[in-house]
This record gives C-alpha cells, sequence and structure tokens, in this order.
C-alpha cells in the first residue's frame, strides 16, 4: 500500500509520456504508486508504459479497450490503495517537491484536500515557442522550497474559496487564495472522501459535476498558492480537438447532472455558492456556444 495514488489516463500521448512519468520519478517523496489506464492508444505509448513498469514496480499499467478519460480514470479509481490520491493528465508533468509540499499540508492540517495551482508562466512562454515554430526547452530549472513553511490557508469550508471565474472573484476572499476551476489535476485528496465519485462517462467537461460532489464530501481544506503542476498546451488534446456540438452536448449533461446532485444533496449555502460561481459560469458558456455554433439535433452530430 502506497501513501500516494497517482491516476494518469493515456490516450495516444506517446510523445509526452516519458517526461510526465519521470517527473513521478523525480519527486522528493518516494512512496507513491501510478496507475496508469492505456485507454487503447494507438501510438507506442503502450511500450513506453511498459518499459516504465518494468523498471520501477511503482508503475501499475492497466491496458483496455477506448472508452475515453472518464471511464480510464473510474477504471483506476477500482485499484488504488493509497491514503491520499492524485490526478495527472499524460502530457503534464509535476514540481519535483509537489507531493512533499501538499503531503506535509494534508498531515499538519489533518485536510482532506490540498489545492495549488498550476505555472501560467511556463504555458505562456510555450504557447509563444509554439507560436513562432521553436522546440520545447530541454531542461526545467525548478524553484526549490521548505515544505514545512509554505504558506497556506486552511478552509474549514472549502465554499467559501472556490470559484469557476478567471478573475478568481469569492465573496469577501482575496483572489490570491481562490481555488479557480474544476480540473481534478489541481489538488491531493483523502482517498476516503473522494474515491467513490466517478466521473460520468462519453462527455466532456467531466470534471465539472465531479469536482461538485467531492466539494459536498471535503470536510477541511489546504490552499497553497504555489505553481507545482506544468499544464502543456496540447493542441491534440481530448478536449481541445473535440468538435463543437460535441461539446455542447457535453455540456447538457454535465450542468444537468451538477443541478440534480445539488437538489438533492446540498444545504441551501452549499447550493447558492454552486449556483452562482459554476452553475452559472457554465450555464453561459453553454448559451454562448449555442448561439454560436446551434443546438446538437441529434446524437449523431457528436
Amino acid at each position: 500500500m502506497a501513501t500516494i495514488s497517482v491516476i494518469i489516463p493515456v490516450y495516444n500521448a506517446e510523445k509526452f509520456l516519458t517526461r510526465c512519468l519521470g517527473s513521478l520519478r523525480a519527486q522528493t517523496f518516494a512512496d507513491w504508486e501510478a496507475i496508469c489506464v492505456d485507454d487503447g492508444s494507438k501510438d507506442g505509448s503502450a511500450a513506453v508504459l511498459d518499459r516504465h513498469a518494468a523498471s520501477d514496480s511503482r508503475f501499475k499499467i492497466l491496458h483496455k479497450r477506448n472508452e475515453g478519460v472518464s471511464q480510464a480514470r473510474n477504471d483506476a479509481m477500482e485499484l488504488i490503495s493509497g491514503e491520499y490520491l492524485m490526478f495527472v493528465d499524460s502530457d503534464d508533468f509535476l514540481h519535483p517537491q509537489t507531493m512533499e509540499i501538499c503531503l506535509a499540508a494534508a498531515r499538519r492540517d489533518k485536510s482532506d484536500l490540498v489545492a495549488f495551482t498550476y505555472d501560467r508562466s511556463y504555458r505562456a512562454r510555450l504557447m509563444i515557442r509554439h507560436f513562432l515554430g521553436l522546440k520545447d526547452p530541454a531542461v526545467m530549472n525548478y524553484r526549490r522550497y521548505d515544505a514545512e513553511s509554505v504558506e497556506s490557508v486552511r478552509a474549514d469550508n472549502i465554499f467559501d474559496w472556490v470559484t469557476e471565474r478567471s478573475d478568481g472573484r469569492i465573496p469577501g476572499g482575496p483572489k490570491r487564495w481562490a481555488v479557480k476551476h474544476c480540473q481534478p489535476w489541481r489538488c491531493l485528496y483523502r482517498s476516503s472522501a473522494v474515491r467513490h465519485i466517478r466521473f460520468i462517462k462519453g462527455i466532456i467537461y467531466e470534471d465539472f459535476p465531479w469536482w461538485g460532489e467531492v466539494l459536498l464530501n471535503i470536510s477541511s481544506a489546504t490552499i497553497i498558492n504555489l505553481p507545482l503542476y506544468y499544464y502543456y498546451p496540447n493542441s491534440a488534446s481530448y478536449i481541445a480537438s473535440s468538435k463543437q456540438q460535441y461539446r455542447i452536448r457535453s455540456l447538457k449533461i454535465a450542468i444537468a447532472a451538477a443541478d440534480r446532485l445539488y437538489e438533492e444533496k446540498a444545504g441551501n449555502m452549499q447550493r447558492q455558492a454552486w449556483a452562482e460561481r459554476f452553475m452559472q459560469p457554465f450555464t453561459e458558456k453553454l448559451e454562448k456556444k449555442i448561439r454560436r455554433y446551434g443546438s446538437p439535433s441529434s446524437e449523431a452530430d457528436t
């Protein structure tokens, strides 16, 4: 049994996998396992995964037919053994101290969730390099942190700090500590609090209703305003390459699922915060897409 389980869904990520998996091997905290789900990749991803598993038993590989990122994560959730859980996308990677810093905060504060952020300057620099036709930098220079003295905020009510709004708008709270957006990879979770929550199969924006249910299961959280995740601007990623009608259908399903969840399980304060800071932005996004692209007339449009 590992202390931290990491779920990595993989689909045609051969180009990025070695960097992603290498960032786990470079962690200053060593007691982890990675559940890597090869979701029917057609490139060399399976071979890359098998090579890493052969040389490091912390990598557990599941090869399966393609069913999408939601089902890949759901399948991995059945296999985790760690007290804590993280998600990493196969084209992204971690700061070497991500696990060390987050675990220290979780244990110190007895938190169910530790939130961090991604390195926005790295993403911006890469987008410029890609526009200019330049290669990605070969070497990363990481800042070194003292894990025991990292500045943080303990949140007894996570709803006071979360928002989908990019401006970080949270009533009465400082923007720099806002937990923005609902990507699974931006947190360390206590496994017992979230492992029963499943992603909706067959859609994108699957993280929206999943995150909504996570928030209802979190007793306390710690927020660390450090860029510990490196998000790669991959134009061939699942969401970036999806058709607009598929996005619209997915948004409709995600919004409806989140609405049902909060009607059934949320208290009044939780329901109000979710409606203002998540449902409204996602509904506005859906309405904007429908005005521009129209509403899908059938399943065939996806």
